[in-house]
């Protein structure tokens, strides 16, 4: 990182930004295509969960090639200054990759969607396992994570 006055690196920290963000970005690569989606998801112990339907683009992607990047941020805040080269930002963001793993076990999918409902301050009603059988759930596994700050 280029600013080290910016840079988080304390994993209690990178935890807190992670539980409170709403969207996650999820970058992946197919051939020579880049591809961003930008998600609902769970975050637990430096594993991300998603849902999806059955089928699309991400999925074939990352049936192809697992590894992916993921983004996330919070507090967003535009600093305005009297000069257009001195405005800034405020956030808090962290930034991380890992390897895609898909969840085809009835119980680990259950526990997947409690965590991605817990992220968002909700519980989880009951799923029938016919339910749980149509939805495709995977979980990125975090190799590696950094944060950044701005304007604290």
């Amino acid at each position: 990182m280029r600013r080290n006055d910016k840079e988080i690196t304390e994993q209690k920290a990178l935890d807190e930004i992670m539980k409170k963000a709403q969207v996650c970005r999820l970058g992946v690569s197919y051939e020579s295509m880049a591809y961003i989606i930008p998600m609902s998801f769970g975050y637990a112990d430096r594993v991300l969960y998603f849902h999806s339907g059955p089928e699309g683009l991400k999925l074939l992607i990352l049936k192809e090639n697992p590894k992916a990047c993921f983004e996330v941020d919070i507090d967003t805040e535009v600093i305005p200054s009297e000069k257009g080269c001195n405005w800034s930002m405020r956030y808090q963001s962290v930034i991380g990759f890992g390897e895609v793993e898909f969840i085809e076990d009835i119980d680990e999918k259950r526990k997947a969607l409690q965590i991605i409902m817990q992220q968002y301050g909700g519980d989880l009603k009951m799923v029938e396992d016919a339910g749980l059988s149509g939805i495709t759930i995977f979980k990125l596994v975090v190799s590696s994570m950094t944060g950044k700050k701005s304007g604290y």
